[in-house]
């Protein structure tokens, strides 16, 4: 095991279960990467309220937060939570000073999922049919998603996965992003946040690129925010 010099650490706030469980692997995979010769603290926590979230933190030590939640539909209870979640994640900027970045998935953290193993850029109508991706990917055999959220399961799908197959990962989702650009695809603006319309799209690459270069395992420049 490399000497390690430098510490990064990084705070996020995210939907659900599932992601916390991700990004606790992935802070485990950096720690026992031999090649990797800094130290990454990455301190997840489950809640969908980024301004509850916010009063509870100091600025001065955790001046910039990651949320980590999924677009998931244009039907109106989804677009109202996606505004509302930004209009916290604004309300944080101004009252606490916190800089909340965005880390989204459209329509889902299942297409993040799925980029690790092949890519995954055609449009879905609906968030169900990632199953059928998932369970190719992982080469399981899933009933619904549900199941593969279940804590065993979910924990046996990531112990197929890689560092490199999260470098994978950033690769396509680059891609994706690139497409979407291209193609110029609508972009939702709301107070002052940015996402595709569309699905595929999503953005969580930055932040896990952000760490991947931070540390060292991705040569490259350092990541933006």
């Amino acid at each position: 095991m490399a000497e390690r010099n430098n510490t990064y650490k990084y705070v996020l706030t995210v939907e659900g279960e599932t992601e916390k469980w991700y990004f606790d692997w992935l802070s485990e995979k950096i720690k026992d990467c031999d090649t990797i010769c800094d130290t990454v603290s990455i301190k997840s926590t489950v809640q969908q309220s980024p301004i509850k979230f916010a009063k509870g933190i100091n600025n001065l030590t955790t001046p910039v937060i990651y949320h980590i939640c999924d677009v998931e539909s244009k039907e109106t209870v989804h677009v109202e939570k996606i505004k509302q979640i930004l209009k916290e994640m604004k309300k944080a900027k101004t009252d606490k000073r916190v800089a909340y970045i965005l880390g989204y998935s459209n329509f889902t953290f299942e297409l993040w999922l799925v980029l690790h193993k092949r890519i995954c850029n055609g449009h879905l109508s609906n968030r169900t049919q990632y199953l059928s991706h998932i369970n190719k990917a992982f080469n399981e055999n899933f009933e619904d998603l549900d199941k593969f959220k279940a804590r065993d399961a979910f924990h046996r799908c990531l112990s197929k996965l890689t560092l490199e197959n999260v470098k994978a990962a950033i690769d396509r989702a680059e891609i994706i992003t690139n497409m979407n650009e291209v193609n110029d695809v609508k972009i939702n603006t709301h107070y002052g946040y940015k996402y595709y319309d569309e699905n595929p799209s999503l953005s969580i690459w930055k932040v896990v690129k952000k760490i991947l270069v931070d540390c060292g395992y991705i040569k490259t420049e350092k990541a933006s925010s």
